[in-house]
């Protein structure tokens, strides 16, 4: 990795080069690793890559650094990294894990992480080894905690499930909640949370949550809310996808709480339609790094297009809107050039975004065809 930014050839992409969802191009240079829209003079050593041109995709729900059992060593985190990026992925938000991971952020042809932290849950309410497992009298301490280590964000487990009840219950009670995101907003983060059931949402939005994950409980009650106060979700579907097995495994203990997810699940696709077609910010996030591998942002844009919503609100929610919601650029003069590169338009058929032609990071062309 030691050749300078300035050593690198000029890369010549001839579009669409799809800026955002107005703009689009028909051309764009990669200088000195930054994004250009006028052609340099006198250069000699270009390479040429002509597809269609998408800034680089974002998981905005993602754990690198975990696994189904907690932490993972440098080596698989590295990996997880790796393929997500190979997949387009080249911003991700982390929304949890018990590793460091940064040490990543010194490598150049790894994506960009934007961190929440480490999840705080509540005793035995959680995936074993994952979370700060707490009491709510010490949930201020560890969210101000957790906002200074993370890149603005925090990520609270809202609901899991309550043996006791067998079926999920909220994890927080309300006043817990109140200053705990008022203390994070102090510190500049933003806050968001896990949250399976309906029950969580209500005291979640009034306290002043910014995001939801998951969010499989969004009722008729609840999407006005949610689009009222501009709380974004994250509803990772393909992950939701293995309720049906969850709810098996868990049938002869926690019958409730079985057929409470095999109801989210029914439901999935309509609530997310529901929530977008009300005004709700949508994003894509695959949850990948528990149960899940990494690499399948794909698959869940042509998730959320099967739940209904149009291809270029898809699009968006891992491109430029994402992008937008997260504070990063995309393909705006002089920013990175962190883009990907696909034989056929993106707009017409999302499943396009499964096979990118070529991958840029940083200005370097790192995956792909060629």
């Amino acid at each position: 990795m030691s050749e300078s930014v300035s050593d690198r050839p000029v890369l010549h992409l001839t579009g669409p080069v799809l800026v955002d969802e107005n703009d689009v191009r028909d051309e764009l240079w990669v200088v000195s690793g930054r994004v250009s829209y006028d052609r340099p003079v006198g250069t000699r050593d270009v390479r040429t890559v002509r597809g269609w041109v998408l800034p680089g995709l974002v998981d905005a729900h993602c754990h690198v650094g975990l696994d189904s059992h907690g932490a993972v060593d440098d080596a698989t985190a590295e990996l997880q990294a790796l393929t997500d990026r190979d997949a387009g992925a080249l911003l991700l938000r982390d929304a949890g894990s018990a590793a460091d991971t940064r040490w990543i952020d010194d490598r150049q042809d790894l994506p960009r992480l934007v961190r929440a932290g480490r999840h705080i849950a509540r005793p035995r309410r959680y995936l074993r080894n994952y979370a700060h497992e707490i009491e709510p009298d010490q949930l201020v301490a560890h969210v101000r905690q957790e906002a200074r280590r993370g890149d603005g964000w925090v990520k609270l487990v809202g609901d899991w499930i309550d043996r006791d009840r067998g079926d999920l219950a909220p994890c927080w009670p309300r006043e817990a909640l109140d200053q705990a995101i008022a203390a994070a907003h102090e510190e500049g983060a933003r806050v968001t949370a896990h949250c399976f059931s309906e029950e969580s949402l209500t005291d979640l939005v009034e306290a002043g949550i910014d995001c939801v994950e998951h969010a499989t409980g969004l009722t008729e009650d609840t999407v006005p809310l949610f689009a009222e106060a501009g709380v974004a979700i994250v509803p990772t579907l393909i992950n939701i996808a293995t309720f049906p097995e969850i709810a098996s495994s868990a049938e002869h203990k926690f019958p409730r709480y079985s057929d409470h997810m095999r109801r989210l699940w029914e439901r999935r696709h309509d609530t997310v339609r529901a929530a977008h077609d009300a005004g709700v910010p949508v994003y894509v996030g695959t949850d990948a790094g528990g149960s899940l591998a990494h690499g399948l942002v794909a698959r869940e844009v042509a998730e959320l297009v099967t739940a209904g919503l149009p291809t270029m609100a898809a699009l968006s929610a891992t491109t430029w809107g994402a992008r937008r919601w997260l504070g990063r650029e995309g393909l705006t003069e002089g920013a990175s050039a962190d883009l990907v590169v696909y034989d056929e338009d993106p707009r017409r058929d999302v499943r396009v975004l499964a096979d990118p032609r070529c991958v840029v990071l940083r200005g370097r062309v790192v995956a792909g065809r060629g």
